[in-house]
C-alpha cells in the first residue's frame, strides 16, 4: 500500500506538538524529559469536557494537530482510532467501586468506558458525521490502526486521520500491564500526492523476523518500549529526518505486528 502523510500530531514527555517535536526527534536538538502538557481544548462543549479523561484530551489534542497541518476540513474526515489501554483511571475506579458494597457506577464513568468514547467526543467535537473504527491491539494497537487507516483510504479514495493513544492503569492494574506514559499520536493519510503531502509511506505486511527498529535516544527508546501508542516514534523520527532534511533516506522501518507478522514501511520523500 502506498499512503501520502499531509499532516502529523503528536503529545508525551517532552514532546509538545509536532512543530517542537521533529528537531528533538531528529536528533539536532537534546531531548529534555518533562511532564506531559496536553494543549486545552474547546471544542467540546463544557459539559462534555467536564466529563473526559486523559485519553480523550490526548485524541483530541492530537487529532486537531493533524487536521489542522493538513488543512482539511475534521468534519469530512474519516477517523480511525487506536488504543490498547483505553481509559485505565476510568476503568480502575469503576472496578473499584463494583468492589465495594454498594456496587454504585456513576453513570458518567459507565458512559465513558465502553473503548469508542473518544470517537464519540471526537464526533461531538469537530460535529463530523464521517464514519470512525475503533480498534486494540494489545502492544501492536498503533500497527493496526495504521494498517486500517490505510485501507480506508485506498479502498473509498479519501483521507483518513488516524488517532492512537495510550496512558497508564493506576495500581494494582499497572503492575499486570504497566504502561509508563501518556502518549498520543495523529497522521493525516491520503491515497494520493498533493501539494500538502509531507512524504509517501509504502507500507508491506511480512514475515522477514527483521529486529523492530528502535530509537537511538535511550530515554525516548523507554517511551517507545513502554508504551504501545508510541511505537510510533520510529516512523515520527523518519518523518522529522525528511521534514528537517537531516536523512534523506530513512530506509525502511519494521514493527513487530501479531501472528509473526511483520509490518515494513519505506518513507520517502514526496
Amino acid at each position: 500500500m502506498k499512503v501520502f502523510v499531509e499532516g502529523v500530531g503528536i503529545v508525551g514527555p517532552g514532546l509538545n506538538g509536532w512543530q517542537a517535536s521533529q528537531p528533538v526527534l531528529a536528533g539536532t536538538v537534546s531531548y529534555v524529559e518533562a511532564a506531559i502538557a496536553i494543549p486545552p481544548n474547546d471544542l467540546l462543549p463544557p459539559a462534555e469536557r467536564r466529563r473526559t479523561g486523559i485519553p480523550v484530551k490526548l485524541a483530541l489534542a492530537v487529532g486537531c494537530e493533524a487536521i489542522a497541518q493538513s488543512q482539511r476540513n475534521a468534519a469530512e474526515l474519516p477517523a480511525v482510532f487506536a488504543s490498547s489501554a483505553g481509559d485505565g483511571d476510568n476503568m480502575h475506579n469503576i472496578f473499584d467501586m463494583l468492589a465495594k458494597n454498594g456496587r454504585e457506577v456513576s453513570p458518567t464513568r459507565f458512559h465513558n468506558s465502553v473503548h469508542n468514547a473518544p470517537s464519540g467526543y471526537w464526533s461531538i467535537a469537530t460535529k463530523s458525521m464521517a464514519p470512525t473504527t475503533s480498534l486494540a491491539c494489545f502492544d501492536s494497537s498503533f500497527v493496526a490502526g495504521l494498517i486500517e487507516a490505510a485501507t480506508q483510504t485506498l479502498a473509498n479514495s479519501n483521507a483518513v486521520v488516524l488517532i492512537a493513544y495510550d496512558s497508564p492503569y493506576p495500581q494494582p492494574i499497572h503492575e499486570m500491564r504497566p504502561t509508563n506514559a501518556s502518549f498520543g499520536v495523529a497522521l493525516v493519510l491520503s491515497g494520493s500526492k498533493t501539494d500538502r503531502s509531507l512524504a509517501e509511506l509504502e507500507i508491506s505486511i511480512n514475515r522477514n523476523n527483521k529486529p523492530g527498529t528502535s530509537i537511538a535516544n535511550a530515554e525516548l527508546e523507554a517511551i517507545r518500549a513502554d508504551t504501545p501508542a508510541a511505537r510510533s516514534l520510529p516512523l515520527l523520527t523518519a518523518l522529522s529526518n525528511l521534514s528537517l532534511h537531516t536523512n534523506r533516506n530513512s530506509g525502511e522501518i519494521y514493527f513487530d505486528y501479531i501472528a509473526g507478522n511483520q509490518l515494513a514501511i519505506a518513507v520517502r520523500p514526496c
